[in-house]
């Protein structure tokens, strides 16, 4: 394998890797966080927005919009074109769609939730704080999932494409 599908596979998998854990959450922590009160519901997502900050997260979630640039910019100097246009595309729905959702609508939203000091409020209190993050939080996080599975499905079609046809 060569340097430039190592590339093209490195970057598939980045962007696969946070399609499922975003899809992950869509299917299983979602569901199950809207089984508990508000007080646990509070408290885990402050923990877990928490943890999440992390440089195994982080890292691949922040770069796979480089990834999918440059094995972009990489496939049109090889001639590839048709190639690096779905890689483009998967990486501007990453960046906008992932990150640009993340940075303007989950962290603000994460960031007021951390702020919340459990022991100050009631539990009508409580079921308010919760109800103006869980509702906005989720439609932000189902935008993202999308986004990121269209993304990993345009870099994975990408690879799909034959070079010889090409070119």
């Amino acid at each position: 394998m060569n340097a430039r599908l190592a590339l093209l596979l490195i970057s598939i998998v980045a962007s696969g890797l946070i399609a499922g854990l975003l899809y992950g959450w869509v299917v299983s922590v979602i569901p199950g966080l809207r089984k508990v009160d508000s007080n646990t519901y509070v408290t885990t997502m402050q923990n877990i927005n928490r943890e999440i900050i992390n440089p195994w997260f982080v890292i691949p979630f922040m770069t796979v919009p480089l990834l999918l640039g440059g094995t972009a910019i990489v496939e049109f100097r090889a001639g590839h074109d048709r190639r690096a246009w779905y890689l483009a595309a998967a990486a501007a729905t990453y960046a906008f769609g992932v990150l640009g959702v993340t940075i303007g609508g989950n962290i603000p939203l994460n960031d007021s939730l951390d702020a919340v000091d459990l022991g100050s409020l009631s539990g009508d209190a409580l079921d308010h704080t919760r109800n103006e993050y869980e509702t906005p939080w989720n439609r932000w996080h189902n935008l993202r999932t999308a986004a990121s599975a269209l993304a990993f499905a345009l870099a994975t079609t990408a690879a799909m494409i034959n070079e010889a046809e090409e070119g």
